[in-house]
């Protein structure tokens, strides 16, 4: 593809990517919490796995949806702006899930906290589509996808050091708020920071958009219709592709429900599994998705056209074994450790996704095409947890909610598995496609 429009420095190129990676670390804080603090929720609303499988949900649900409509805003409005609305607003949510008084309300604040963060992702891998040449997006992508793991790990830590603290000390008082319970209190105080940081996001600045790519024999426009016509021409691999990402997104949210399946099988408290959790994926994730996106960007400039699509297939059959043999293990200590090996699968697959997306994708339409892609994985991704409530409580029994855990991988594994060569060979050509458009 012709780029020959000067990108911008390496240095202003990375701060965007930095600072929107901090936002990313503080929206996966702000969303992993809650499926630390489920046994405590699940007694006072007296909740079934099913309820809270729901809920775990209703993030996903409308994440998906309202991002849509966002990627569209992204592509023609000041992304840096909806960036900075979106932080307010998801950091709000939190607080409100921290105050609700019922499970309608509860579901409602964590619609919320999906609305907000729906504007996220698309946006920057808007930013970093005119920020970075081909070549040289596997790293910042990678970098920006290491959030997931470190957000996911910090809040495991500062959960767990929450939870033990107020259970020591009993219920907390704020200003305004009034006393809280320990749960009530940890979401309030992780979802307050988030709006100091959404203020920064308004001083900054944006890089400019870069002209689309794609000739008409290729795609006509940059409008939603015409994304829709790209990805509906283009069905199959698209279908293929996605469905990959959909089975991470589903292992992935089902494993909210990890830390109820560690004590109710042997006996680890949420402390416990929150803070062996939290340092696995800090030390686990970030540097396995660096690693992912160097190598991702040293097979591009070797030739390897499709580097990124077979890093995504190894990172498939990592992620799917060492998600289902975990909780079958005789031991807490032998499962967590094969749940270590899946830390490194799911970031594999979450690192490279997008850089795989983008190389199908004309410039135009990338902002809705990417809101469209994370529709489609957040929605596989809800029923993930509905899928682990509804087997546990209907099928196994609550008190076999691992079994339930350990079955969702292989559903959700066998399309994509099946449509494997297939997908590859539309990948190839549909690079073809795009590069002789150019």
């Amino acid at each position: 593809m012709s780029e020959s429009k000067p990108y911008p420095s390496a240095a202003a190129g990375w701060f965007l990517v930095v600072m929107l990676t901090i936002a990313y670390i503080f929206s996966f804080v702000d969303r992993y919490m809650l499926g630390l603090l489920i046994q405590p929720i699940k007694a006072e609303f007296d909740l079934t796995d099913r309820s809270i499988g729901w809920l775990l949900s209703a993030f996903t649900i409308i994440y998906g949806f309202v991002g849509i409509f966002m990627g569209w805003l992204i592509d023609r409005g000041k992304r840096i702006w909806i960036v900075s609305i979106s932080v307010a607003l998801w950091s709000m949510a939190t607080v409100a899930t921290g105050l609700a008084k019922n499970f309608g309300q509860l579901f409602a604040a964590r619609m919320g906290v999906g609305i907000g963060e729906a504007t996220l992702s698309p946006a920057t891998f808007s930013m970093i589509g005119d920020s970075f040449p081909t070549e040289k997006r596997g790293k910042p992508i990678a970098f920006y996808s290491s959030a997931l793991p470190i957000g996911a790990g910090l809040a495991s830590l500062l959960s767990g050091a929450i939870i033990a603290w107020t259970a020591s000390s009993g219920n907390q008082s704020l200003p305004i708020l009034g006393e809280l319970s320990p749960w009530r209190f940890t979401l309030v105080i992780v979802g307050l920071p988030g709006l100091l940081l959404a203020l920064f996001f308004l001083v900054m600045k944006e890089p400019k958009r870069r002209p689309a790519l794609a000739s008409g024999a290729v795609i006509g426009g940059s409008g939603f219709r015409d994304a829709l016509k790209y990805i509906w021409h283009n069905k199959a691999l698209y279908a293929g592709f996605v469905m990959i990402i959909c089975t991470m997104t589903a292992i992935a949210y089902s494993q909210g429900f990890l830390a109820p399946a560690f004590e109710r099988t042997w006996g680890w408290s949420p402390q416990k599994y929150a803070y062996v959790n939290g340092f696995a994926l800090l030390i686990i994730g970030p540097l396995n998705m660096m690693i992912v996106g160097a190598i991702s960007d040293f097979w591009t400039k070797k030739g390897v056209e499709d580097a990124s699509l077979r890093i995504l297939y190894v990172g498939f059959f990592i992620l799917v074994p060492s998600a289902a043999i975990p909780l079958l293990m005789p031991s807490a200590e032998l499962a967590f450790a094969i749940f270590c090996v899946n830390i490194v699968g799911i970031g594999i697959v979450s690192a490279i996704g997008v850089t795989s997306l983008l190389m199908i994708t004309p410039a135009q339409i990338r902002g809705q095409v990417v809101a469209l892609y994370y529709l489609a994985i957040s929605w596989a991704g809800s029923l993930g947890p509905i899928a682990v409530g509804e087997l546990s409580s209907g099928v196994f029994g609550e008190a076999n909610l691992r079994y339930a855990v350990a079955l969702v991988p292989i559903i959700f594994a066998v399309p994509p598995l099946l449509m494997m060569p297939l997908t590859r060979r539309l990948y190839l050509a549909q690079m073809e496609r795009l590069r002789a458009s150019t």
